[in-house]
Protein backbone atom coordinates (compact mmCIF):
# COMPACT_ATOMS: atom_id res chain seq x y z
CA UNK A 1 0.00 0.00 0.00
CA UNK A 2 2.87 2.27 0.50
CA UNK A 3 4.54 1.72 -2.63
CA UNK A 4 0.80 2.18 -4.00
CA UNK A 5 1.04 5.92 -2.45
CA UNK A 6 4.52 6.52 -3.93
CA UNK A 7 2.89 5.48 -7.77
CA UNK A 8 -0.01 7.75 -6.67
CA UNK A 9 2.70 10.46 -5.80
CA UNK A 10 4.70 9.98 -8.79
CA UNK A 11 1.66 10.58 -11.31
CA UNK A 12 1.04 13.95 -9.06
CA UNK A 13 4.28 15.14 -10.06
CA UNK A 14 3.56 14.56 -13.96
CA UNK A 15 0.37 16.31 -13.16
CA UNK A 16 2.69 19.21 -11.87
CA UNK A 17 4.94 18.90 -14.83
CA UNK A 18 1.73 19.60 -16.74
CA UNK A 19 1.04 22.43 -15.01
CA UNK A 20 4.60 23.77 -15.01
CA UNK A 21 4.30 23.48 -19.12
CA UNK A 22 0.64 25.26 -19.14
CA UNK A 23 1.67 27.90 -16.65
CA UNK A 24 -1.67 27.63 -15.00
CA UNK A 25 -0.63 28.75 -11.55
CA UNK A 26 -1.03 25.69 -9.47
CA UNK A 27 2.57 23.91 -9.86
CA UNK A 28 3.16 24.82 -6.41
CA UNK A 29 -0.35 23.07 -4.70
CA UNK A 30 -0.09 20.10 -7.33
CA UNK A 31 3.66 19.26 -6.54
CA UNK A 32 2.97 19.16 -2.59
CA UNK A 33 0.07 17.26 -3.18
CA UNK A 34 2.76 14.72 -4.90
CA UNK A 35 5.13 14.83 -2.21
CA UNK A 36 2.77 14.48 0.49
CA UNK A 37 1.26 11.65 -1.12
CA UNK A 38 4.99 10.30 -1.71
CA UNK A 39 6.11 10.79 1.59
CA UNK A 40 3.26 8.62 3.61
CA UNK A 41 3.93 6.04 1.21
CA UNK A 42 7.76 5.92 1.85
CA UNK A 43 6.61 5.88 5.43
CA UNK A 44 4.24 2.97 5.44
CA UNK A 45 7.13 1.26 3.52
CA UNK A 46 9.54 1.91 5.83
CA UNK A 47 7.66 0.64 9.08
CA UNK A 48 6.85 -2.23 7.74
CA UNK A 49 9.98 -3.05 5.92
CA UNK A 50 10.36 -5.98 8.54
CA UNK A 51 7.82 -7.44 8.73
CA UNK A 52 7.05 -11.57 6.80
CA UNK A 53 6.47 -10.32 2.98
CA UNK A 54 4.05 -13.16 1.80
CA UNK A 55 0.72 -12.35 0.20
CA UNK A 56 -2.17 -14.71 0.70
CA UNK A 57 -5.53 -14.77 -0.58
CA UNK A 58 -6.89 -13.10 2.96
CA UNK A 59 -4.24 -10.19 2.51
CA UNK A 60 -4.48 -9.88 -1.77
CA UNK A 61 -8.28 -8.99 -1.14
CA UNK A 62 -7.50 -7.10 1.54
CA UNK A 63 -4.37 -4.93 0.14
CA UNK A 64 -6.60 -4.73 -2.87
CA UNK A 65 -9.89 -3.58 -1.12
CA UNK A 66 -7.64 -1.08 1.42
CA UNK A 67 -5.27 0.20 -1.12
CA UNK A 68 -7.65 0.85 -3.57
CA UNK A 69 -9.46 3.49 -0.66
CA UNK A 70 -5.99 4.84 0.27
CA UNK A 71 -5.53 5.60 -3.66
CA UNK A 72 -8.77 7.63 -3.45
CA UNK A 73 -7.98 9.22 -0.15
CA UNK A 74 -4.69 10.83 -1.15
CA UNK A 75 -6.05 11.18 -4.98
CA UNK A 76 -8.42 14.29 -3.66
CA UNK A 77 -4.91 15.92 -2.28
CA UNK A 78 -4.31 17.87 -6.40
CA UNK A 79 -8.08 19.01 -6.06
CA UNK A 80 -8.03 20.14 -2.47
CA UNK A 81 -4.49 21.94 -2.43
CA UNK A 82 -5.46 23.69 -5.26
CA UNK A 83 -8.68 24.45 -4.08
CA UNK A 84 -10.05 23.30 -7.89
CA UNK A 85 -12.79 21.23 -5.40
CA UNK A 86 -12.65 22.50 -1.75
CA UNK A 87 -15.58 20.06 -0.61
CA UNK A 88 -13.88 17.20 0.60
CA UNK A 89 -16.95 14.75 0.00
CA UNK A 90 -16.99 16.22 -3.42
CA UNK A 91 -13.37 15.98 -3.66
CA UNK A 92 -13.84 12.10 -3.06
CA UNK A 93 -16.59 11.58 -5.22
CA UNK A 94 -14.69 12.87 -8.34
CA UNK A 95 -11.40 11.20 -7.29
CA UNK A 96 -13.51 7.37 -6.71
CA UNK A 97 -15.44 8.11 -9.94
CA UNK A 98 -11.89 8.77 -11.68
CA UNK A 99 -10.24 5.52 -10.04
CA UNK A 100 -12.86 3.05 -10.87
CA UNK A 101 -13.34 4.63 -14.69
CA UNK A 102 -17.18 5.96 -13.76
CA UNK A 103 -17.09 8.67 -15.34
CA UNK A 104 -19.67 10.33 -13.38
CA UNK A 105 -18.78 14.25 -12.56
CA UNK A 106 -20.10 16.57 -9.62
CA UNK A 107 -18.39 19.88 -11.67
CA UNK A 108 -20.51 22.05 -13.32
CA UNK A 109 -18.07 23.70 -15.24
CA UNK A 110 -15.15 21.79 -16.17
CA UNK A 111 -13.47 24.32 -18.40
CA UNK A 112 -12.49 26.71 -16.01
CA UNK A 113 -10.06 24.06 -14.26
CA UNK A 114 -6.36 24.59 -14.50
CA UNK A 115 -4.76 22.26 -16.88
CA UNK A 116 -2.87 20.93 -14.00
CA UNK A 117 -6.03 19.96 -12.86
CA UNK A 118 -7.88 18.54 -15.73
CA UNK A 119 -4.60 16.22 -16.70
CA UNK A 120 -4.69 14.53 -13.06
CA UNK A 121 -8.62 14.08 -13.98
CA UNK A 122 -7.64 12.12 -16.43
CA UNK A 123 -4.63 10.38 -15.16
CA UNK A 124 -7.03 9.07 -12.30
CA UNK A 125 -9.10 7.33 -15.53
CA UNK A 126 -5.88 5.81 -16.54
CA UNK A 127 -4.45 4.22 -13.79
CA UNK A 128 -7.33 2.83 -12.22
CA UNK A 129 -8.60 1.12 -16.08
CA UNK A 130 -6.12 -1.23 -16.29
CA UNK A 131 -5.87 -1.83 -12.09
CA UNK A 132 -3.27 0.29 -10.07
CA UNK A 133 -2.67 -3.19 -8.40
CA UNK A 134 -1.67 -4.80 -11.74
CA UNK A 135 0.75 -1.75 -11.93
CA UNK A 136 2.15 -3.00 -8.35
CA UNK A 137 2.31 -6.69 -9.28
CA UNK A 138 5.33 -5.78 -11.52
CA UNK A 139 7.44 -4.04 -9.60
CA UNK A 140 6.13 -6.32 -6.54
CA UNK A 141 8.82 -8.80 -6.75
CA UNK A 142 11.57 -6.65 -6.39
CA UNK A 143 10.61 -6.18 -2.67
CA UNK A 144 10.29 -10.03 -2.34
CA UNK A 145 6.36 -10.37 -2.75
CA UNK A 146 4.52 -12.26 -4.87
CA UNK A 147 1.93 -10.75 -7.15
CA UNK A 148 -0.43 -13.64 -8.00
CA UNK A 149 -2.87 -13.08 -5.11
CA UNK A 150 -2.83 -9.75 -5.69
CA UNK A 151 -3.73 -10.01 -9.62
CA UNK A 152 -6.63 -12.13 -8.91
CA UNK A 153 -8.25 -9.73 -6.56
CA UNK A 154 -7.97 -7.28 -9.01
CA UNK A 155 -9.01 -9.12 -11.77
CA UNK A 156 -11.53 -11.67 -10.41
CA UNK A 157 -13.61 -12.39 -13.10
CA UNK A 158 -13.83 -15.85 -15.18
CA UNK A 159 -11.14 -15.40 -17.89
CA UNK A 160 -8.71 -16.93 -16.58
CA UNK A 161 -6.10 -16.03 -19.97
CA UNK A 162 -2.31 -15.65 -19.36
CA UNK A 163 0.31 -14.33 -21.86
CA UNK A 164 3.37 -15.47 -19.91
CA UNK A 165 3.95 -18.20 -17.05
CA UNK A 166 5.10 -15.53 -14.95
CA UNK A 167 2.86 -12.87 -13.16
CA UNK A 168 4.75 -10.17 -13.24
CA UNK A 169 5.64 -10.51 -17.37
CA UNK A 170 1.83 -10.66 -17.58
CA UNK A 171 1.30 -7.25 -15.97
CA UNK A 172 3.98 -5.71 -18.22
CA UNK A 173 3.00 -6.83 -21.46
CA UNK A 174 -0.50 -5.58 -20.37
CA UNK A 175 0.48 -2.20 -20.10
CA UNK A 176 2.72 -1.89 -22.71
CA UNK A 177 -0.43 -2.55 -24.83
CA UNK A 178 -2.35 -0.27 -23.11
CA UNK A 179 0.26 2.67 -23.16
CA UNK A 180 0.51 1.92 -26.86
CA UNK A 181 -2.70 2.20 -27.39
CA UNK A 182 -2.22 5.53 -25.87
CA UNK A 183 0.07 7.57 -27.28
CA UNK A 184 -1.94 5.94 -30.77
CA UNK A 185 -4.69 7.66 -30.21
CA UNK A 186 -3.66 10.67 -28.65
CA UNK A 187 -1.39 11.01 -32.04
CA UNK A 188 -4.69 10.48 -33.86
CA UNK A 189 -6.69 12.62 -31.86
CA UNK A 190 -4.31 15.68 -32.56
CA UNK A 191 -3.87 15.33 -36.27
CA UNK A 192 -8.12 14.97 -36.63
CA UNK A 193 -8.13 18.34 -34.95
CA UNK A 194 -7.64 18.00 -31.15
CA UNK A 195 -5.00 20.49 -29.64
CA UNK A 196 -2.82 18.18 -27.77
CA UNK A 197 -3.95 18.49 -24.27
CA UNK A 198 -7.02 17.67 -25.19
CA UNK A 199 -5.96 14.58 -27.18
CA UNK A 200 -3.87 13.51 -24.01
CA UNK A 201 -6.98 13.61 -22.02
CA UNK A 202 -9.27 11.86 -24.25
CA UNK A 203 -6.99 9.17 -25.08
CA UNK A 204 -6.47 9.04 -20.94
CA UNK A 205 -10.09 8.57 -20.44
CA UNK A 206 -11.12 6.40 -24.13
CA UNK A 207 -8.31 3.66 -22.83
CA UNK A 208 -9.65 3.31 -19.70
CA UNK A 209 -13.39 4.12 -20.41
CA UNK A 210 -13.67 6.38 -18.13
CA UNK A 211 -15.20 8.97 -19.90
CA UNK A 212 -14.15 12.19 -18.61
CA UNK A 213 -13.48 15.07 -20.82
CA UNK A 214 -11.98 18.37 -21.09
CA UNK A 215 -15.21 20.32 -22.15
CA UNK A 216 -18.65 20.57 -20.79
CA UNK A 217 -19.95 18.94 -23.56
CA UNK A 218 -18.00 16.30 -23.52
CA UNK A 219 -16.91 15.07 -27.18
CA UNK A 220 -20.27 16.63 -28.30
CA UNK A 221 -18.02 19.59 -28.24
CA UNK A 222 -16.46 17.54 -31.65
CA UNK A 223 -19.63 17.06 -33.48
CA UNK A 224 -18.81 19.19 -36.09
CA UNK A 225 -15.60 16.81 -36.43
CA UNK A 226 -17.10 13.11 -37.08
CA UNK A 227 -13.49 11.85 -37.68
CA UNK A 228 -12.64 12.55 -33.85
CA UNK A 229 -15.55 10.85 -33.01
CA UNK A 230 -15.11 7.81 -34.82
CA UNK A 231 -11.49 7.26 -33.60
CA UNK A 232 -12.85 7.54 -30.66
CA UNK A 233 -15.05 5.12 -31.59
CA UNK A 234 -12.46 2.97 -32.63
CA UNK A 235 -10.62 2.74 -29.56
CA UNK A 236 -13.82 2.32 -27.20
CA UNK A 237 -14.29 -0.39 -29.08
CA UNK A 238 -10.54 -2.17 -27.92
CA UNK A 239 -10.84 -0.87 -25.12
CA UNK A 240 -14.11 -2.70 -24.56
CA UNK A 241 -12.49 -5.98 -25.70
CA UNK A 242 -10.13 -8.24 -23.63
CA UNK A 243 -6.59 -7.34 -23.90
CA UNK A 244 -5.36 -10.62 -23.91
CA UNK A 245 -6.85 -10.62 -27.96
CA UNK A 246 -4.77 -7.64 -28.60
CA UNK A 247 -1.78 -9.10 -27.55
CA UNK A 248 -2.38 -11.87 -29.74
CA UNK A 249 -3.40 -9.45 -32.82
CA UNK A 250 0.22 -7.97 -31.75
CA UNK A 251 1.89 -11.10 -32.30
CA UNK A 252 -0.23 -12.38 -35.66
CA UNK A 253 -2.30 -14.67 -34.19
CA UNK A 254 -5.68 -13.58 -35.90
CA UNK A 255 -7.30 -17.19 -35.57
CA UNK A 256 -7.10 -17.17 -31.69
CA UNK A 257 -9.16 -14.11 -31.80
CA UNK A 258 -11.68 -14.90 -34.53
CA UNK A 259 -12.66 -18.37 -32.64
CA UNK A 260 -13.00 -16.26 -29.18
CA UNK A 261 -16.84 -16.75 -28.40
CA UNK A 262 -16.92 -13.62 -26.11
CA UNK A 263 -15.32 -11.55 -28.90
CA UNK A 264 -17.58 -12.55 -31.73
CA UNK A 265 -20.77 -12.18 -29.46
CA UNK A 266 -19.51 -8.62 -28.27
CA UNK A 267 -18.91 -7.45 -31.75
CA UNK A 268 -22.07 -9.34 -33.75
CA UNK A 269 -24.30 -7.44 -31.02
CA UNK A 270 -22.61 -4.04 -31.14
CA UNK A 271 -23.20 -4.07 -34.42
CA UNK A 272 -27.03 -5.35 -34.24
CA UNK A 273 -27.50 -2.55 -31.52
CA UNK A 274 -25.91 0.31 -33.65
CA UNK A 275 -28.26 -1.24 -36.74
CA UNK A 276 -31.35 -0.95 -34.44
CA UNK A 277 -30.78 2.31 -33.07
CA UNK A 278 -29.75 3.97 -36.59
CA UNK A 279 -33.19 2.73 -37.89
CA UNK A 280 -35.18 4.28 -34.75
CA UNK A 281 -32.92 7.95 -35.22
CA UNK A 282 -33.62 8.16 -39.09
CA UNK A 283 -36.98 6.99 -38.78
CA UNK A 284 -37.72 10.00 -36.37
CA UNK A 285 -35.79 12.53 -38.46
CA UNK A 286 -37.17 15.20 -35.64
CA UNK A 287 -34.46 13.91 -33.38
CA UNK A 288 -31.90 16.10 -32.25
CA UNK A 289 -27.93 15.37 -31.80
CA UNK A 290 -27.83 17.55 -28.53
CA UNK A 291 -28.46 20.52 -26.57
CA UNK A 292 -25.02 21.79 -27.44
CA UNK A 293 -25.03 21.66 -30.99
CA UNK A 294 -28.24 21.00 -32.41
CA UNK A 295 -28.22 19.34 -35.45
CA UNK A 296 -30.95 17.34 -37.42
CA UNK A 297 -30.99 13.81 -37.71
CA UNK A 298 -31.49 14.02 -41.50
CA UNK A 299 -28.83 12.12 -42.69
CA UNK A 300 -27.49 8.39 -42.21
CA UNK A 301 -24.28 9.15 -41.98
CA UNK A 302 -25.44 11.40 -38.28
CA UNK A 303 -27.53 8.75 -37.21
CA UNK A 304 -25.11 5.98 -37.65
CA UNK A 305 -22.41 7.91 -36.02
CA UNK A 306 -24.24 8.79 -33.20
CA UNK A 307 -25.78 5.25 -32.54
CA UNK A 308 -22.52 3.95 -32.85
CA UNK A 309 -21.13 6.14 -30.49
CA UNK A 310 -23.69 6.42 -27.54
CA UNK A 311 -24.17 2.49 -28.15
CA UNK A 312 -20.38 1.25 -27.87
CA UNK A 313 -19.85 4.64 -25.16
CA UNK A 314 -22.73 2.55 -23.00
CA UNK A 315 -21.81 -1.17 -23.44
CA UNK A 316 -17.82 -0.43 -22.76
CA UNK A 317 -19.02 1.57 -19.93
CA UNK A 318 -16.87 4.76 -21.02
CA UNK A 319 -19.67 7.42 -20.97
CA UNK A 320 -18.51 10.14 -23.49
CA UNK A 321 -21.42 11.59 -24.71
CA UNK A 322 -21.90 12.75 -28.42
CA UNK A 323 -25.44 13.30 -27.99
CA UNK A 324 -28.42 12.95 -24.93
CA UNK A 325 -29.51 9.67 -25.86
CA UNK A 326 -32.25 10.05 -22.99
CA UNK A 327 -34.28 12.61 -25.63
CA UNK A 328 -34.19 10.59 -28.49
CA UNK A 329 -36.96 8.21 -28.37
CA UNK A 330 -39.05 6.26 -25.34
CA UNK A 331 -37.99 3.17 -26.76
CA UNK A 332 -34.24 4.36 -27.08
CA UNK A 333 -34.58 5.38 -23.08
CA UNK A 334 -35.59 2.14 -22.12
CA UNK A 335 -32.95 0.63 -24.56
CA UNK A 336 -29.82 2.71 -23.21
CA UNK A 337 -31.01 1.36 -19.32
CA UNK A 338 -30.89 -2.22 -20.58
CA UNK A 339 -27.25 -2.01 -22.14
CA UNK A 340 -25.71 -0.10 -18.93
CA UNK A 341 -26.27 -4.00 -17.53
CA UNK A 342 -24.22 -5.39 -20.20
CA UNK A 343 -20.35 -4.55 -19.57
CA UNK A 344 -17.62 -5.04 -22.24
CA UNK A 345 -15.29 -8.20 -22.48
CA UNK A 346 -13.24 -9.73 -19.48
CA UNK A 347 -9.65 -9.15 -19.18
CA UNK A 348 -10.83 -5.18 -20.25
CA UNK A 349 -10.67 -1.91 -18.55
CA UNK A 350 -15.00 -1.86 -18.93
CA UNK A 351 -16.94 -2.57 -15.74
CA UNK A 352 -20.52 -3.67 -15.70
CA UNK A 353 -21.54 -7.40 -15.41
CA UNK A 354 -19.16 -8.52 -18.48
CA UNK A 355 -20.44 -10.21 -21.79
CA UNK A 356 -18.94 -13.74 -20.97
CA UNK A 357 -20.99 -13.73 -17.87
CA UNK A 358 -24.24 -13.20 -19.89
CA UNK A 359 -22.90 -15.85 -22.64
CA UNK A 360 -22.30 -18.68 -20.24
CA UNK A 361 -25.90 -17.63 -18.43
CA UNK A 362 -27.96 -18.05 -21.12
CA UNK A 363 -26.06 -20.98 -22.27
CA UNK A 364 -26.68 -22.60 -19.21
CA UNK A 365 -30.40 -21.36 -19.00
CA UNK A 366 -30.87 -22.93 -22.74
CA UNK A 367 -28.99 -26.52 -21.68
CA UNK A 368 -31.57 -26.60 -18.36
CA UNK A 369 -34.58 -26.97 -21.08
CA UNK A 370 -32.49 -29.96 -22.19
CA UNK A 371 -31.13 -31.23 -19.08
CA UNK A 372 -35.45 -31.10 -17.96
CA UNK A 373 -35.92 -33.68 -20.99
CA UNK A 374 -33.07 -35.65 -20.39
CA UNK A 375 -32.33 -35.84 -16.68
CA UNK A 376 -30.07 -38.27 -16.72
CA UNK A 377 -27.88 -37.01 -19.55
CA UNK A 378 -24.56 -34.89 -19.06
CA UNK A 379 -24.90 -31.55 -20.92
CA UNK A 380 -21.86 -29.36 -19.62
CA UNK A 381 -21.88 -26.02 -20.39
CA UNK A 382 -18.97 -25.13 -23.57
CA UNK A 383 -17.13 -22.10 -23.85
CA UNK A 384 -14.35 -21.82 -26.70
CA UNK A 385 -15.17 -25.78 -27.03
CA UNK A 386 -13.93 -26.17 -23.26
CA UNK A 387 -15.93 -27.43 -20.82
CA UNK A 388 -17.29 -24.78 -17.67
CA UNK A 389 -17.19 -26.47 -14.34
CA UNK A 390 -20.23 -26.01 -12.33
CA UNK A 391 -17.97 -24.06 -10.13
CA UNK A 392 -17.51 -21.48 -12.52
CA UNK A 393 -21.13 -21.63 -13.62
CA UNK A 394 -22.99 -21.18 -9.99
CA UNK A 395 -19.93 -18.56 -9.22
CA UNK A 396 -21.51 -16.24 -12.48
CA UNK A 397 -24.73 -16.88 -11.81
CA UNK A 398 -24.00 -15.85 -8.01
CA UNK A 399 -22.11 -12.61 -8.87
CA UNK A 400 -25.62 -12.12 -11.61
CA UNK A 401 -27.80 -12.14 -8.53
CA UNK A 402 -26.03 -9.95 -6.00
CA UNK A 403 -25.32 -7.62 -8.95
CA UNK A 404 -29.22 -7.68 -9.46
CA UNK A 405 -29.94 -7.34 -5.54
CA UNK A 406 -26.98 -4.62 -5.22
CA UNK A 407 -28.69 -2.73 -7.82
CA UNK A 408 -31.61 -2.79 -6.04
CA UNK A 409 -30.93 -1.91 -2.97
CA UNK A 410 -28.19 0.96 -4.67
CA UNK A 411 -31.43 2.35 -6.08
CA UNK A 412 -33.63 1.99 -2.67
CA UNK A 413 -30.66 3.89 -1.16
CA UNK A 414 -30.64 6.92 -3.62
CA UNK A 415 -34.69 6.38 -3.56
CA UNK A 416 -34.56 7.30 0.59
CA UNK A 417 -32.12 9.92 0.02
CA UNK A 418 -34.51 11.92 -2.13
CA UNK A 419 -34.00 11.30 -5.99
CA UNK A 420 -37.34 10.42 -7.66
CA UNK A 421 -38.03 7.23 -9.33
CA UNK A 422 -35.93 7.33 -12.94
CA UNK A 423 -33.00 9.25 -11.54
CA UNK A 424 -32.80 6.60 -8.52
CA UNK A 425 -32.51 3.52 -10.77
CA UNK A 426 -30.55 5.72 -13.30
CA UNK A 427 -27.59 6.54 -10.73
CA UNK A 428 -27.50 3.15 -9.17
CA UNK A 429 -26.78 1.41 -12.40
CA UNK A 430 -24.72 3.91 -13.32
CA UNK A 431 -22.34 3.81 -10.41
CA UNK A 432 -22.42 0.36 -10.02
CA UNK A 433 -21.43 -0.50 -13.67
CA UNK A 434 -19.06 2.36 -14.10
CA UNK A 435 -21.00 3.62 -16.72
CA UNK A 436 -21.41 7.33 -15.58
CA UNK A 437 -24.44 9.14 -17.52
CA UNK A 438 -27.86 8.22 -15.93
CA UNK A 439 -31.45 9.42 -16.24
CA UNK A 440 -33.69 11.75 -15.12
CA UNK A 441 -31.81 14.70 -13.31
CA UNK A 442 -28.55 12.63 -13.72
CA UNK A 443 -29.01 12.71 -17.54
CA UNK A 444 -25.95 12.67 -20.09
CA UNK A 445 -25.97 16.59 -19.77
CA UNK A 446 -26.23 17.08 -16.00
CA UNK A 447 -23.69 15.73 -13.24
CA UNK A 448 -24.31 14.61 -9.98
CA UNK A 449 -22.74 17.48 -8.32
CA UNK A 450 -26.94 18.26 -6.80
CA UNK A 451 -26.85 15.00 -4.81
CA UNK A 452 -27.05 14.80 -1.28
CA UNK A 453 -24.28 14.48 0.68
CA UNK A 454 -25.15 10.78 1.60
CA UNK A 455 -26.33 10.31 -1.83
CA UNK A 456 -22.67 10.70 -3.33
CA UNK A 457 -20.79 8.39 -0.60
CA UNK A 458 -23.48 6.12 -1.63
CA UNK A 459 -22.56 6.04 -4.92
CA UNK A 460 -19.07 6.09 -4.23
CA UNK A 461 -19.55 3.27 -2.71
CA UNK A 462 -21.45 1.47 -5.76
CA UNK A 463 -18.71 2.81 -7.93
CA UNK A 464 -15.93 0.81 -5.70
CA UNK A 465 -18.15 -2.62 -5.99
CA UNK A 466 -18.75 -2.66 -9.91
CA UNK A 467 -15.02 -1.76 -10.10
CA UNK A 468 -13.38 -4.24 -7.70
CA UNK A 469 -16.35 -6.82 -9.57
CA UNK A 470 -18.55 -6.95 -5.92
CA UNK A 471 -16.81 -10.01 -4.54
CA UNK A 472 -13.14 -8.45 -3.65
CA UNK A 473 -14.98 -5.73 -0.96
CA UNK A 474 -17.96 -7.69 0.02
CA UNK A 475 -15.91 -10.88 1.32
CA UNK A 476 -13.47 -8.01 3.20
CA UNK A 477 -16.89 -6.91 5.24
CA UNK A 478 -17.91 -10.30 6.57
CA UNK A 479 -17.26 -11.28 9.68
CA UNK A 480 -15.89 -14.45 8.69
CA UNK A 481 -13.00 -13.06 6.76
CA UNK A 482 -11.98 -11.37 10.11
CA UNK A 483 -12.18 -14.81 11.67
CA UNK A 484 -8.74 -16.60 13.26
CA UNK A 485 -7.98 -19.17 10.98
Amino acid sequence: MGLLLLFNGGFMLIAALVSFLYKDGVTLEISLAGLVSSAIGGLLMFVTKDHKKEIKKREGYLVVALGWLLMTFSGTFPYLFTNAIPNFTNAFFETMSGYTTTGASILSDIEVLPKGVLFWRSMTHWLGGMGIIVLAIAILPLLGIGGMQLFAAEAPGPSADKLHPRITDTAKRLWLIYLVYTVAETILLKLAGMNLFDAMNHSLSTLSTGGFSTKNASVAYWNDKPLIQYIIIVFMFLAGTNFVLSYFAFKGKVQKIIKDEEFRFYSVFILLFIGLCTFVIYKDAHVEVSDYHPQIFGELESAFRHSAFQIIAVITTTGFVSADFTNWTPFLTVFFFGLMFVGGSAGSTAGGVKVVRHLIMVKNGFFEFKRTLHPNAIIPVRYNKKSVSKEIVFNILAFFILYMLLFIGGALGLGFLGLDFESAIGGAVSSLGNVGPAFGTLNPLANFGHLPVLAKWWCAFLMLLGRLELFTVLIVITPFFWRNR
